[in-house]
């Protein structure tokens, strides 16, 4: 956890000294009471500005004014400053999530993100959004909003033929059935339609289609377009050449950042509050580590490259086994999870975004791997190493531009 690693005792006849004292820097930070005011609470709040923050909450108060202020409250000030966003919000999180148990996600404003789920311990699944994450089913995400992930599954599912009612399936032959199976664009199980090992193989396609972004998908159907024109029947392989081109305008404009919560695994990179140094953020499985810091100035004289650093801290885990992990993982381990996918989806969508991220790609290989292949995909996947490099000289740039400015004035 991020520790305050800062504090500044507060005396109210010595105000402005006290808050002078402070940087005048995004922070967390933590009011704590007197000793006489038994019982009472910390008071935690994030903030752009530390400095001017603590004057408005701990300087003389207006006689007409209802703000808040703490003036008589206060003994010390401990805080933590944060380089950006990001990390502002992440440490926020943390201390939130300690100091207020109960009800920390509104205090600290996380709200769990929305996401696609394949339920597939239901006897016929079907994909739906929602925005909670249990420790079995396919999940796929995170959508700026709910609405945005009914759109995308309202566009894919056009290429695929599971239920999209809520009905529980009895598989009655008098059943009269919904206006999808109507349209042949359900299999039906409600009436008999199919068999339950057809209705399993179309799930198994609409989950391949997930985790491989649509590769799964558009390589069948390329397959298929192919053999047909082999066959000489271009009507079939122009009508195969339609359902590829609603493929890919299914999957036009879905984020990067969205994909199979299994396959989540991401670099952030976030300037330091060190000087000339980059704050590493791991996201593995969609959980986000605390960060790392790589500081260029002390790696002059290292005997590694930045490239084994990295490989180091991102390789060695990359071993173990995300399924098994998921399936044991405790309630409240999903609700981290949930934490931490709102913390990224909240930072990932804002514009503009501070920072820059990488994900860990499958290599052409393994890009249409089904979930039956996952672990393979994983070997043949890679982190870009390179990229990640060039992205650090761009975070470190600013710095250095306004040193060079300041030298010619």
């Amino acid at each position: 956890m991020l520790e305050f690693d800062s504090s500044a005792e507060f005396d109210p006849a010595r105000d402005a000294e006290c808050i002078a004292a402070v940087p005048a820097r995004p922070a967390v930070f933590l009011v704590e009471p007197r000793a006489e005011l038994a019982g009472a609470q910390p008071y935690m709040l994030r903030t752009a500005n530390l400095r001017e923050r603590l004057k408005r909450l701990l300087g003389p108060p207006e006689p007409s004014s209802k703000r808040l202020n703490l003036r008589e409250f206060a003994a010390r000030i401990r805080y933590r400053v944060a380089a950006s966003p990001f990390e502002l919000n992440f440490l926020h999180w943390q201390h939130a999530r300690r100091i207020w148990p109960g009800n920390y996600r509104e205090r600290a404003r996380v709200r769990p993100p929305a996401v696609l789920k394949v339920s597939l311990t239901n006897a016929y699944p079907r994909c739906y959004a929602t925005r909670r994450i249990g420790a079995s089913g396919f999940y796929f995400g995170p959508f700026r909003s709910r609405r945005e992930a009914d759109a995308f599954a309202s566009g894919f599912l056009d290429l695929f033929k599971i239920r999209r009612c809520q009905i529980k399936i009895r598989r009655d032959p008098e059943f009269p059935g919904c206006i999808y199976s109507e349209m042949k664009m359900c299999l039906a199980p409600c009436f008999a339609g199919c068999t339950k090992q057809e209705y399993d193989a179309e799930v198994e396609r609409v989950v391949a289609f997930l985790a491989s972004s649509g590769g799964s998908l558009t390589a069948e159907l390329e397959r298929e377009r192919e053999a047909a024109s082999e066959a000489l029947d271009f009507e079939r392989a122009a009508a195969v050449h339609r359902r590829i081109e609603k493929a890919a305008e299914a999957l036009r404009g879905l984020p990067e950042v969205a994909r199979r919560l299994d396959d989540l695994n991401a670099v952030i990179l976030q300037r330091a509050v060190e000087e000339n140094a980059v704050a590493v953020f791991v996201v593995r499985l969609g959980r986000i580590e605390e960060p790392r810091m790589l500081r260029f100035s002390a790696l002059a004289s290292e005997p590694r490259s930045v490239e084994q650093i990295l490989r180091e801290w991102l390789e060695p885990a990359d071993r173990e086994n995300p399924i098994s992990a998921k399936a044991s993982a405790p309630q409240q381990s999903l609700r981290e999870l949930e934490d931490h996918l709102g913390l990224l989806a909240r930072w990932f969508y804002k514009k503009p975004r501070v920072g820059e991220i990488f994900f860990r790609e499958a290599t052409a290989r393994s890009s249409a791997a089904g979930p039956q292949d996952a672990a393979s995909a994983k070997r043949n996947s890679e982190w870009p190493y390179r990229r990640i490099l060039r992205a650090c000289s761009r975070l470190l740039a600013p710095e250095e531009e306004e040193s060079a400015t300041d030298e010619h004035r």
